[in-house]
């Protein structure tokens, strides 16, 4: 064998390079690194960017201005698990600048972090991966990515992950998702229920916390309160409020328990288990305004069903809430407030809340807390509606002068509700009489003015409660309050309207204040809402007639008709037709026009003693056609009986020229009329009538035409007493002569 010759060592190839450690002071090299094609390089400038970056949010906007996550999003989905670790953790940290999300969503990174979160993936990628989700899951466009990109199914697995921080981000990250209501029942068709129940044994607070708040926003949907009734769910609430170490989970576990406590079967399951005399018991000693507070309102939330109200009733639950009226927590007050309210519903909570709550709710009137003011005076509201004990309770805690003030709050629900506590407490007379006298219309001017549709509802429907009385109604008058009620006519919203106009009918049943709403255009906004289908109410119509009847000028002016039941009083004039859209004046301003030669304006005003005179006998004949006497007292008044021949000769126009000329106005007395024609006569009949007690209607008909209707019973020749019937009366040709209406004669004397 030949002697062995040593093997020499190969040499490096050329074009390789010798290891190369590089140092870098400035982070704008370290992210040119990120463009290196070696391995080693990327994983370590990603490592010494994500240590920069740790360091502040300065940093953070300093890379992003360098363009670094740019080269970051890209090495994401890198082969070599190293890099893909590091970068994510850059891509985590960074993502709690508000800028970098901004950008992270323009790149659409959110496909890239689900897909880091496989299980097979390193527990630091799953970390930063649900870190940077959890930031980005703010906004409502990402949502809607990790929804729709199948991220909810291995966030919801990654709960039961053995590193905490991983739990706590895709934790963070649901609740962020489940505000939004597709991605609740997304989730708990992925059966998200467990493994929340489980959380809520974990050893971490923070990881509790956040399973409590979101049970709480999940378990707003039924189906997911049966789940959890199902799971057994209920039992670990109650079981946290049980122990005291978990005291700072009670004030969250409170709150999921409020919306489980809406349905009445997992009521009903909670009430045999005990667990509602556990709740309360719980309730009662504890003094946690928080506790206190989110107590209240799931009492709110169970005692909109009746069901649910008659079994908090049976556990007395109104004592506990009557003893949170008397807490130092402004808070607390307004949702035990918000609790009476829902207890309302029921009558016998009704009458135990009212004898003992509400001396307490009338003293928080006084409150300078608005919020706590107005949930005071809904419950007040609810406490006094239909129920006339609870309503005098109201007085007796002299609670009218507070809610009076109550109508100058900030809030209109205060306002609102104020004034419909006031309006309850008006049905007993006593008590409206009270309330009237501490200036009830005064207060109400300035809610008819709101421009809260509700607010003007309720003020409308209580001027309609207060004006019954004149004092009232003259207060309003006074104060400037009808216009505004006016002007509440011309509402678009149909309960306002509707109860403007029965604030209007009542306070027009007076003259003085139907005539100022007449003035301020009251009956030609009522005329043009009746002329609508869809806007006109019973109340409009009413309130038309009442202005009308209680205006009767401006009646006859308007409609050319004065039934029996208008009795024409001092005052009357009577000025012609109106014509449509036409302005009706009063007879101060006509009496301000100069002379003029047009129809002269005819008043009523006779002294007491010329209330008694002659008047025409109106009886009718046995045969229905003249009366046996035809007395001529009107006639002979107005220039005695025409012949029909000789109407046209009948000069009454010129008499009347010479009296306007004397009197050096347009306005005549009727009393100094010596010659008048048919509608001077008819008027004078009416006014005589309505003084003796004759029932007779004045109808105005076309050219100068007017005559008088009367109803008169007849008796048959065997004494049976007919139907009344209706007659047409002559104070012209005939004057006392009767035709029945409808009857060619009758016809003849209102148009010939």
């Amino acid at each position: 064998m030949g002697k062995k010759v040593k093997k020499e060592t190969e040499s490096p190839p050329k074009d390789v390079f010798d290891p190369l450690m590089i140092e870098s002071k400035t982070p704008a090299t370290v992210v040119l690194m990120l463009s290196s094609p070696e391995n080693e390089v990327l994983a370590k400038a990603c490592d010494a960017l994500y240590k920069f970056a740790s360091k502040g949010d300065e940093n953070k906007v300093t890379l992003l201005g360098l363009g670094a996550l740019e080269h970051l999003y890209k090495l994401l989905s890198h082969e070599d698990p190293l890099v893909r670790r590091n970068a994510v953790m850059v891509v985590g940290i960074m993502a709690s600048n508000n800028d970098v999300r901004k950008l992270l969503r323009e790149l659409d990174v959110t496909n890239s972090l689900i897909s880091q979160l496989a299980p097979e993936e390193d527990v630091v990628i799953h970390e930063f991966a649900t870190l940077c989700l959890a930031y980005m899951a703010v906004e409502y466009t990402t949502k809607v990515k990790i929804f729709e990109q199948g991220g909810l199914e291995p966030l919801i697995r990654l709960l039961g992950s053995p590193d905490p921080d991983v739990t706590k981000n895709s934790l963070e990250c649901i609740y962020l998702l489940v505000q939004d209501f597709q991605n609740r029942a997304a989730v708990r068709e992925l059966n998200v229920i467990p493994p929340l129940l489980g959380l809520l044994e974990s050893e971490y607070p923070v990881i509790q916390s956040l399973a409590l708040q979101t049970l709480e926003i999940i378990s707003k949907d039924r189906e997911t309160r049966i789940l959890l009734e199902e799971y057994k769910g209920l039992d670990c609430l109650l079981n946290i409020l049980e122990n005291n170490e978990l005291n700072d989970l009670h004030v969250e576990t409170l709150a999921v328990l409020g919306n489980c406590l809406e349905d009445v079967h997992t009521l009903q399951q909670i009430q045999l288990t005990g667990g509602i005399q556990k709740l309360l018991s719980f309730l009662k000693v504890s003094t946690v305004p928080d506790i206190q507070k989110n107590a209240a309102k799931a009492i709110t939330n169970a005692a909109y069903d009746s069901e649910i109200r008659k079994i908090l009733h049976w556990e007395e639950v109104e004592t506990f809430l009557l003893r949170l009226l008397e807490t130092n927590n402004d808070d607390v007050k307004v949702a035990a407030s918000q609790a009476i309210s829902a207890m309302c519903e029921n009558i016998d909570s009704k009458c135990v809340l009212g004898l003992q709550g509400i001396p307490q709710l009338v003293k928080l009137l006084s409150s300078d807390n608005e919020e706590l003011k107005e949930v005071v005076v809904t419950a007040l509201t609810n406490l006094t509606t239909a129920n006339l004990r609870n309503a005098s309770v109201v007085a007796k805690a002299e609670g009218i002068a507070p809610l009076i003030k109550t109508l100058n709050a900030q809030r209109d629900g205060a306002i609102s509700n104020a004034i419909a506590v006031l309006t309850n407490l008006a049905l007993q007379e006593p008590i409206r009489a009270s309330i009237q006298s501490q200036g009830i219309m005064s207060a109400l001017v300035g809610p008819l003015r709101s421009t809260n549709s509700q607010v003007q509802s309720k003020a409308a429907f209580a001027v309609a409660a207060f004006a019954c009385d004149a004092g009232a109604r003259a207060e309003l008058r006074n104060v400037g309050g009808l216009g505004p009620l006016v002007e509440l006519l011309h509402s678009n919203y149909e309960e306002v309207r509707r109860n403007a106009c029965w604030a209007v009918m009542v306070c027009g049943s007076d003259e003085v204040t139907a005539f100022e709403l007449c003035r301020l255009g009251a009956l030609d906004i009522l005329e043009e809402i009746n002329l609508s289908s869809k806007r006109k109410n019973k109340f409009s119509e009413a309130a038309l007639e009442t202005l009308l009847d209680n205006n009767l000028s401006q009646k006859y002016s308007r409609m050319g008709y004065l039934s029996p039941s208008n009795i024409i009083t001092n005052g009357f004039y009577d000025c012609g037709q109106v014509k449509h859209g036409g302005k009706f004046l009063s007879l101060e301003e006509l009496s301000k026009q100069e002379l003029t030669d047009r129809r002269a304006i005819i008043f009523i005003n006779a002294k007491p003693q010329e209330s008694v005179v002659e008047v025409p006998e109106v009886s009718p004949p046995v045969s229905g056609r003249s009366s046996k006497e035809k007395p001529r007292f009107v006639a002979e008044r107005m220039g005695g009986p025409v012949e029909k021949e000789e109407l046209h000769n009948f000069c009454w126009e010129l008499d009347m020229s010479e009296i306007e000329f004397d009197l050096k106005s347009n306005i005549v007395p009727i009393g100094k009329i010596k010659r008048g024609t048919f509608y001077h006569r008819a008027l004078l009949f009416k006014v005589i009538a309505d003084r003796i007690g004759i029932g007779c209607s004045l109808v105005r008909g076309k050219y100068n035409r007017c005559w008088n209707e009367v109803k008169l019973v007849e008796y048959t020749p065997k004494g049976l007493l007919l139907p009344p019937q209706e007659y047409v009366v002559d104070v012209m040709f005939e004057p006392g002569l009767l035709f029945k209406q409808g009857s060619a004669k009758a016809d003849q004397y209102k148009r010939i």
